[in-house]
């Protein structure tokens, strides 16, 4: 068994919003089947996920929020939670689940059982506000695991990396402003949600440790190396972080269906060992990445498959 984990569970496969739906429960069945087909799945080493508990959740999300979604969950059939977010019956244990894992994800880290985990889950939880599903997303699942980082490990500084085509809105809410997590975007701008303007850099003793670069549709490979290079890795050595999360959003990918970047599978590969790099210079290489977006499910697996074996190969 390798050095990187793969946190998975069939279970997420039963949140479902629907036929046609791009969030759509295939997504994982073919990054699954794409890492047992090339070799890649026996090279890692299988983490189970767990249901996060709810003093995790809620240092997150709002108490009555957690309690809301519980009244809401449906015993059949489906509700609507924003305009393109809903549940099915399975979709609770699903959200519980996806932040468990990532929670599963850091204890497996912290144990040195492995250095990194990629996080195969569903719903995903960026877009997830303190109060509010939002975006496909339920529990904002990098930012209960960052939280948990600090709160049950002692760790101080986390640095969470969100290259997902959309602005991750929850995560940067949930500390702009705290000074001890560095948040860093790229995102299509402008682009749903509407938030991540460069502007926007955190507030009060936080000011700064925001850090959003908006992306102009088109940009490839070459332009997001750029970046990572030019503004991730001067930010990050300064902030010193002693645990890194990824948003891992494939949805930058030039045939992904819903933005209109020019991210290829290469260059996923190439921003995770940028990323790999900082956590090994400051942390001893624990990184934690969770799936986020990416909808043509080809151009999604390979993806994964990449940014797995980039971090098997850091």
């Amino acid at each position: 068994m390798g050095n990187t984990g793969l946190i998975y569970d069939p279970r997420y496969l039963e949140h479902d919003m629907g036929a046609g739906h791009p969030e759509s429960p295939n997504r994982l069945r073919a990054i699954m089947q794409r890492l047992a087909q090339s070799g890649t799945a026996a090279k890692l080493t299988r983490i189970q996920p767990r249901e996060a508990e709810d003093e995790w959740v809620t240092l997150v999300h709002q108490p009555g929020y957690v309690a809301l979604l519980r009244q809401q969950a449906p015993p059949h059939g489906r509700i609507s939670l924003d305009a393109d977010t809903s549940m099915s019956p399975g979709s609770l244990t699903a959200a519980y689940l996806a932040a468990g894992g990532a929670l599963a994800g850091v204890d497996a880290i912290m144990a040195g059982q492995v250095q990194h985990a990629f996080c195969a889950v569903r719903p995903p939880g960026h877009h997830a506000e303190a109060d509010r599903a939002m975006g496909f997303c339920l529990f904002n699942n990098v930012a209960i695991a960052a939280r948990y980082v600090q709160k049950r490990y002692g760790l101080q500084r986390v640095l969470i990396v969100d290259w997902d085509v959309h602005h991750g809105n929850g995560t940067q809410h949930s500390f702009d402003r705290d000074s001890s997590v560095l948040f860093f975007s790229t995102h299509q701008y402008p682009h749903y949600p509407g938030t991540g303007r460069a502007t926007e850099r955190g507030s009060g003793a936080a000011e700064g440790l925001t850090i959003n670069v908006p992306m102009e549709a088109g940009e490839g490979d070459d332009g997001y190396r750029a970046v990572f290079q030019r503004v991730l890795v001067p930010a990050a050595d300064a902030f010193q972080p002693d645990f890194v999360i990824v948003s891992a959003g494939f949805d930058a990918h030039r045939d992904d269906p819903l933005a209109s970047m020019g991210l290829t599978e290469e260059g996923y590969a190439d921003l995770t060992a940028i990323v790999a790099g900082i956590a090994t210079r400051h942390c001893r290489g624990r990184l934690l990445s969770s799936l986020e977006g990416g909808y043509n499910l080809t151009a999604l697996a390979a993806s994964v498959e990449r940014h797995i074996q980039s971090l098997v190969e850091a």
